[in-house]
């Protein structure tokens, strides 16, 4: 295989993979186009490489920066603006957890309380819905204080855990 052949087909299937995380296809291969890149992207070369449109490319670069992974960069005697992606993966991982753990998890998490604390009639359904309500609450705050932990822990702490957690 070929750089091209590689190149296409790790961008094709990190935006196959996006839609599995929540994420558009389009934003993913964008990631994924930025990610490999040894030098900064205009939006013209991300849209000319992957065949978008601007106001696609447009929108899924902002809302890649919105999550703290993609970054604009400026040339000098340049006017357009050029974007990169963060290089280090341990830092892109712990700023993807940060940002669902912001965007999913604490909402739900806050949902789940006011569902569990509604007032009790003595009826089964509604023993029922706080009992469930309740358990669902409490996974899902341990799941966010453990995904905080690893956000919070430096680098070598995650690969040493994640080598211990394979083997």
């Amino acid at each position: 295989m070929n750089y091209d052949d590689a190149k296409n087909k790790f961008i094709s299937t990190w935006g196959a993979l996006g839609t599995l995380w929540g994420i558009n296809k389009a934003m993913a291969q964008i990631h994924a186009l930025l990610l490999i890149s040894p030098e900064p992207l205009s939006m013209e070369d991300i849209m000319d490489e992957l065949q978008i449109s601007r106001g696609n490319t447009s929108m899924n670069l902002r809302q890649l920066m919105d999550w703290g992974i993609v970054f604009k960069e400026n040339k000098m005697g340049e006017r357009k603006e050029y974007f990169t992606s963060e290089k280090d993966v341990q830092e892109l991982a712990r700023q993807i957890a940060k940002e669902r753990s912001r965007r999913e998890l604490q909402p739900t998490i806050k949902v789940l309380k006011d569902v569990s604390n509604i007032d009790e009639d003595g009826s089964a359904k509604t023993k029922e819905l706080i009992k469930q309500t309740k358990a669902l609450h409490d996974m899902a705050d341990t799941l966010d204080t453990m995904m905080n932990k690893v956000i919070g822990q430096d680098h070598n702490w995650i690969t040493k855990a994640l080598v211990k957690l394979i083997k």
